[in-house]
C-alpha cells in the first residue's frame, strides 16, 4: 500500500470516529431529555433516510468530481450537523443532517479505492478500511460512553474537533482521474441513470449475491447495536454505560474476522464465505440462553468475527463488479441505497416491536432466525445459478 492510501484511511477513521461518538452522545442527550426508549433506534432511522433519498444523486456527484474534494465537502456537512446539536437542535434532526453528509461521503470514500488501487489489492484495502471503521467504532463507543457521562458539551466539542481533523486529511487525498462522469446533469437523466445502474448491478450474478448479503448484514449490524443495548440490561442487569461497552466486544470480533478474511480470501473466492452468515444467525439466537457476562462477551465476539469474515470479501467483490459495470461512485450509491433501505426497514420493525412491548428474547429469536433463513436462501440461489 502506498502513502496515499493511508491518507484516505486516516481521513475515514477520524470521520467515522466522530460519527460513532456522536451516536452515543445523542443517545445520552435523549436520556437527559427523558425521550421515550423507541427514540434511540429512530436516531439511526433519521441518519440513514438520507442514504435512501439521495442515492440517485450522490453516486453521480462522487464520479463527477475529485473524490477527495467530495469527501472534504461532505465532511463539512457532518460538522454542521454536530454543531447544530451542540447549539441545541433536537438530536433526531441534528443527526439527520449528519446523515446527509455521510450519505454523500460514502460513495467517494469507497469509490476512490477502486480507482486508486489495482483489483488484487481490493480485499486487502477493504480489510484495512473495515478494520479502521471497527477501530473507530471501538474507540467511538468508549468515548461515547465516557465523555457524555462527564459532560455532554465536552463530548460535542471533541466531536467537532474530530470532524475538523478529518477535513485536514481530506485536503491531502491524492487526485485520481474522474471516472464515469455523467454527460447530462438534469434530474430526470440522473434518476434514469441511477435506475439503470440499479438494474445492472442486481442482474449481475456476483453483484446480486454480494449486494443481497451486504444489504442484509448492514441492516442487521445497525439494528444489533440497539438489540444488544436492550438485551444487556435485561439478561445481564447491565447499566447503560456497561451495555455500551459490549458493542466494543462486537467491534473487536468484526476486526478479527475482517483481518482474517483480508489475509485468507482472494477476490475471486469471495462467495465461499456465505455459510458464515448462516452460522452468525444461529449465534444471535444463542444470546437468549446467556445470563453470564463472560459467556456473553465470547458469544458477541464470535458474532462479530463471523460478520466481519462474511462482509469484507463480499464488499470488495461488489465494489469490483460495480466499478467494471457502472463506475465506482454509481456502484457505491446503489450499494448504499440498498444497504440503508435494509437498515431503515429492520430499524423500523425493531422500533415497532419495542413500542409493542415485545420481550427482548423473543425479538432476538426472530432476528437470528431471519438472518439464518435469508442467508440460507442466498446461498442456495448462488449454488443453483453457478455452473458445477
Amino acid at each position: 500500500m502506498n502513502p496515499g492510501f493511508y491518507i484516505i484511511l486516516t481521513a475515514q477513521f477520524l470521520s467515522a470516529l466522530a460519527d460513532n461518538v456522536l451516536l452515543f452522545t445523542a443517545i445520552a442527550l435523549l436520556r437527559n431529555l427523558d425521550a421515550p426508549s423507541w427514540h434511540d433506534p429512530m436516531l439511526q432511522w433519521f441518519f440513514v433516510v438520507s442514504y435512501i433519498i439521495l442515492a440517485p444523486l450522490v453516486g453521480s456527484v462522487a464520479d463527477a468530481f475529485p473524490k477527495g474534494r467530495v469527501m472534504f465537502a461532505t465532511n463539512a456537512i457532518k460538522f454542521i450537523g454536530s454543531s447544530a446539536m451542540m447549539l441545541g437542535m433536537p438530536p433526531l434532526y441534528a443527526y439527520g443532517i449528519v446523515g446527509i453528509g455521510a450519505a454523500a461521503y460514502s460513495p467517494a470514500k469507497y469509490g476512490i479505492l477502486t480507482e486508486y488501487l489495482p483489483p488484487h489489492l481490493l480485499v486487502k484495502a477493504n480489510g484495512w478500511m473495515e478494520g479502521s471503521t471497527v477501530m473507530a467504532i471501538v474507540l467511538g463507543t468508549i468515548l461515547g460512553a465516557v465523555l457524555p457521562s462527564i459532560n455532554i458539551q465536552t463530548a460535542m466539542i471533541v466531536i467537532t474537533m474530530l470532524y475538523m481533523m478529518a477535513a485536514v486529511f481530506n485536503l491531502y487525498i491524492p487526485k485520481v482521474p474522474i471516472d464515469h462522469k455523467l454527460p447530462r446533469k438534469d434530474p430526470v437523466y440522473v434518476l434514469r441513470d441511477f435506475w439503470h445502474s440499479f438494474k445492472v448491478l442486481w442482474k449481475d450474478m456476483q453483484g446480486q449475491v454480494s449486494l443481497a448479503v451486504t444489504t442484509l448484514f448492514w441492516g442487521v449490524g445497525a439494528t444489533l447495536r440497539f438489540v444488544v443495548l436492550a438485551w444487556a440490561g435485561f439478561a445481564l442487569d447491565f447499566t447503560q454505560k456497561q451495555s455500551t461497552y459490549l458493542m466494543v466486544i462486537v467491534a473487536i470480533g468484526i476486526a478479527i474476522g475482517s483481518i482474517f478474511a483480508a489475509r485468507r480470501i482472494r477476490l475471486e473466492e469471495s462467495v465461499k464465505v456465505l455459510p458464515a452468515g448462516i452460522i452468525a444467525g444461529g449465534l444471535v439466537m444463542a444470546m437468549t440462553l446467556v445470563s453470564e457476562w463472560h459467556i456473553a462477551c465470547i458469544l458477541l465476539l464470535l458474532i462479530g468475527a463471523f460478520s466481519g469474515y462474511l462482509v469484507v470479501p463480499l464488499n470488495a467483490l461488489l465494489q469490483h463488479r460495480g466499478h467494471l459495470l457502472i463506475g465506482a461512485g454509481h456502484s457505491i450509491a446503489v450499494q448504499n441505497f440498498n444497504e440503508n433501505l435494509g437498515i431503515a426497514v429492520l430499524i423500523s420493525i425493531y422500533t415497532l416491536m419495542v413500542r409493542a412491548d415485545i420481550e427482548i428474547n423473543s425479538i432476538i429469536l426472530i432476528f437470528g432466525l431471519f438472518i439464518s433463513i435469508m442467508m440460507s436462501g442466498i446461498y442456495k440461489l448462488y449454488r443453483t445459478h453457478t455452473p458445477k
